[in-house]
């Protein structure tokens, strides 16, 4: 029998995204070369657990669910996060950040210092500026005066961001000018807390680290995988990775792969099977064009 392995979920790391695996495996992720897997036959998806503990009921969960959570795992894994508002005495300095993944998609957001831009890394933001530092209560505060004055969400579902990467702006500077102009209104607005310090704009731009820069315009993705199922398998050559996605050429186009999807399955390895993974067809933001440039 073939040798199976749990994915832990993907990581971003120094040199660029790391898949893990339970138990410490780590899988570096080089754009240009293969990525391929199997799940094992009659295999079942259960739940990860919560906060590094196992399931006690090895709880099954749906194939299309990114969490990968029974409901109670759920639960206790948010008993005591900053996402969900349950860490207001974490004494660490935070960031507020200002986060671009196309043309009409901006968010505020917040992000321990020590992470530096992990998080947007994480989250697949093509490109993003600091707005201030300070502690979490006063970094939140800012989030909340962002949201209520100038509209800007905190939350952007990957649906939308995958939708829009085939349309991105080819310079830098064009990705930039959106959350350029939305830090100079914060920076004017009355009411930032005290505590929390204004930083300059800065751009940072991820579209090289992604895999996105000059890509190949008959290369964008047509399709997302909607599920791993058992004795399923996906393989295709690395052509970008954004946050949690992969995209593999595949024989039938380029297909997106939410890494979250893998998480509480037996995988195994596979070489040149076909794509035979349930897909659906990738929607793309209206007015994109079918070249990314």
């Amino acid at each position: 029998m073939a040798q199976a392995w749990k994915c832990s979920g993907l990581r971003w790391a120094a040199d660029g995204p790391v898949l893990t695996w339970v138990g410490g495996r780590r899988s570096a992720l080089v754009r240009g070369r293969r990525v391929a897997f199997g799940v094992a036959e009659g295999g079942v998806r259960t739940c990860v657990g919560a906060r590094g503990h196992a399931c006690p009921l090895r709880a099954g969960v749906p194939g299309r669910s990114t969490g990968a959570r029974c409901e109670e795992c759920a639960r206790l894994d948010r008993a005591h996060s900053v996402a969900a508002d349950t860490m207001a005495d974490d004494p660490r300095p935070y960031r507020v950040y200002l986060a671009w993944f196309g043309p009409g998609l901006v968010k505020v957001g917040i992000t321990a210092y020590e992470r530096g831009d992990a998080r947007l890394l994480e989250q697949g933001a093509v490109c993003f500026s600091w707005l201030g530092r300070g502690p979490l209560m006063a970094a939140r505060r800012t989030e909340e005066l962002l949201r209520a004055a100038l509209g800007v969400p905190d939350r952007i579902p990957y649906a939308h961001k995958r939708a829009v990467r085939a349309g991105l702006p080819g310079a830098a500077a064009e990705r930039a000018a959106e959350i350029a102009g939305l830090h100079a209104r914060a920076a004017a607005l009355g009411g930032w807390p005290e505590s929390l310090t204004p930083e300059p704009f800065r751009a940072v731009d991820h579209a090289g680290v992604f895999g996105l820069e000059g890509a190949d315009p008959g290369r964008a993705a047509v399709a997302e995988v909607a599920e791993l199922v058992a004795g399923g398998a996906i393989g295709g050559e690395l052509v970008a990775a954004a946050g949690p996605d992969l995209e593999l050429a595949t024989e039938r186009g380029v297909v997106v792969l939410d890494t979250r999807l893998m998480t509480g399955w037996e995988l195994v390895s596979a070489e040149g099977e076909p794509c035979a993974v349930p897909l659906r067809e990738l929607k793309r933001a209206a007015g994109v064009q079918d070249g990314l440039f």
